[in-house]
């Protein structure tokens, strides 16, 4: 006689969670453009088949889409690891420079990048995340400087709500001028043209901190940028 099966047994969990997929969905996606990106390679940085991400995500653009809507609401958490892995506002904000550069870790990276932010520009339903990560990446921002100026390593008088918005301009411009460049790294070059943005606010103390700026602490999902 068969054995039933108890019906307040769990679910087998997966043993590959959604975001381990995603994480290899973005390890696929960092080498491979729009058009190369398949199902099949992304199952295969996951150890996955591709018939178990159609099963679980129902097609490559659904997959892509729950990536974008994952990551669209990470901005306060990986500003908040970048907070616990320095003491140092600004030293933070400097973490944040080199984590957003590994988007441009070569040119053909950065333009592999632009071709996923091309589709976030213009289809709907990237773009609503999109937006919403924008927004939260600057409200992060202004958290940032908020605090810098509360730790008096930038002036009292630093208007932080436009300097939120200027960083986050020079930031994203710094990285496409690296890439017509591409003299020394993106890190070095959005270094660079952060510093000189900084440089009028900062006091004696924030530019103290510097030293601990360039020692990246925070790896791994506290670096995922979408």
């Amino acid at each position: 006689m068969p054995c039933e099966r108890p019906t307040n047994m769990s679910p087998r969990p997966r043993k590959v969670s959604d975001d381990e997929v995603f994480q290899a969905t973005h390890r696929a996606m960092s080498r491979l453009g729009p058009g190369e990106l398949t199902l099949a390679a992304i199952a295969g940085e996951a150890g996955l088949t591709a018939g178990a991400l159609v099963q679980r995500f129902g097609s490559k653009r659904g997959l892509l889409l729950a990536l974008s809507d994952r990551y669209s609401g990470g901005a306060k958490e990986m500003f908040d690891q970048l907070r616990q892995a320095h003491r140092s506002p600004l030293a933070a904000l400097r973490a944040y420079s080199d984590c957003i550069s590994r988007l441009a870790t070569s040119p053909a990276a950065l333009a592999r990048n632009l071709s996923y932010l091309q589709i976030d520009l213009t289809d709907p339903d990237f773009r609503k995340h999109l937006v919403k990560h924008a927004r939260a990446s600057r409200k992060q921002l202004r958290s940032i400087v908020d605090d810098a100026i509360a730790a008096r390593e930038l002036v009292g008088t630093t208007n932080a709500r436009q300097l939120a918005r200027t960083l986050e301009a020079v930031l994203g411009g710094s990285m496409m001028a690296w890439g017509y460049y591409a003299e020394g790294t993106a890190a070095q070059w959005m270094r660079q043209d952060l510093e000189a943005v900084l440089k009028p606010y900062v006091k004696a103390e924030g530019r103290r901190q510097k030293a601990e700026g360039r020692r990246q602490k925070a790896e791994g999902k506290a670096c995922l940028v979408f």
